[in-house]
């Protein structure tokens, strides 16, 4: 699967974390050069150039409105990745990640699949995941998301689980952080069914935590060349990552 074969690639950002977004998109691209994606930028004021793996979308500063201009034009059956930009690959198994991609855009039962399980899916299966094992044609293993579990990591979705999901957040989301815990009050319907890999085959990175930039994407951030905003000059001295493989 190649750059040709074209996924929108939704990224929840605004202006003040456009050098988050660089990174992350520049991380695609050196641990994925052919990937698919072609990442939709949402900016309030401050645009920048499209090319053909990046298109910039003005959208208002509310959360909520930002999603549903980027999928303004996105029928609710088109698969997405959906990507926010407080995460970033640091490891990706592609080839293995390109045969799920190809199996899960041609199983009608599949409404999302994360191939990074870690933290509640990983620690704590019997409150996140049911319990039946469902084997794909290539033989990987999947389970079952019981509710929203782990929807902000990067992952592949229909448009219509992003459509339901915020169309049940309220209109005024305070943050980020509290649109996690917002969430927990939505009950998914039993028809968007996502699933989650029994085996791990990525691992991400954490961008920032309460606003501050992450030890980890930092130095990966230095280590880019990627030119830092004032505000995102002193770290937390954190390392924040997800997924071991």
């Amino acid at each position: 699967m190649s750059s040709r074969a074209e996924m929108k690639a939704i990224v929840l950002t605004c202006d003040r974390y456009r050098a988050i977004t660089e990174h992350m998109i520049l991380q695609y691209e050196r641990l994925w050069p052919d990937h698919p994606f072609v990442f939709r930028i949402p900016y309030q004021h401050i645009g920048g150039r499209d090319t053909e793996r990046t298109n910039y979308r003005k959208t208002p500063e509310a959360i909520k409105e930002t999603v549903f201009h980027l999928l303004a034009d996105v029928d609710d059956e088109e698969w997405i990745y959906w990507c926010v930009d407080d995460k970033y690959p640091i490891r990706l198994v592609t080839n293995k990640i390109v045969d799920l991609i190809r199996h899960t855009v041609s199983s009608p039962e599949i409404s999302g699949l994360l191939f990074c399980r870690c933290r509640v899916t990983l620690d704590s299966p019997k409150l996140a995941l049911y319990p039946e094992e469902i084997i794909s044609p290539s033989g990987d293993i999947y389970f079952e998301r019981k509710a929203w579990y782990q929807i902000w990591i990067h992952q592949l979705l229909k448009a219509k689980v992003l459509r339901y999901l915020f169309t049940h957040l309220p209109d005024r989301i305070p943050s980020a952080k509290e649109m996690d815990q917002l969430k927990n009050d939505i009950v998914k319907p039993l028809d968007l069914r996502l699933f989650v890999t029994k085996e791990n085959f990525a691992v991400f990175g954490e961008s920032t935590s309460r606003g501050l930039i992450t030890q980890n994407c930092y130095e990966s951030m230095v280590a880019s060349n990627i030119e830092f905003p004032e505000w995102f000059r002193h770290p937390n001295g954190q390392y924040v990552t997800l997924g071991k493989l």
